[in-house]
């Protein structure tokens, strides 16, 4: 080992005792709790709202914006339950598929 190689080891080495170790214990509460879905939804919706006034209050009014917050989430509800459905509807075609596959194995 020459000497640049063992510097460029000791100058690695003092930096990796230097940073903090990454920390693989996930039991801890994080600082700030993560939004619930309907939380989520919520801000999502306003945020859309806000854009939907700034771009279209001059030409549509002033309520454009809450009409689009609660349109923004009357829809993502919709789809929230939707996507519920369509999750048992696949699981339910996989299944029967599964069952199908397996059945004509053992006639043969």
């Amino acid at each position: 080992m020459d000497e640049s190689s063992a510097t460029n080891f000791d100058d690695l080495y003092s930096r990796m005792k230097a940073e903090r170790p990454i920390s693989l214990d996930f039991s801890e509460e994080p600082k700030k709790p993560e939004p619930t879905l309907d939380e989520a939804r919520e801000d999502l919706a306003k945020s859309v709202s806000e854009i939907a006034h700034a771009l279209f209050a001059k030409k549509f009014g002033p309520l454009v914006g809450s009409v689009t917050q609660t349109t923004v989430n009357a829809v993502l509800k919709d789809l929230e339950k939707n996507a519920y459905r369509l999750k048992g509807d696949v699981t339910l075609v996989a299944e029967e598929f599964i069952d199908r596959a397996m059945n004509k194995k053992r006639k043969k």
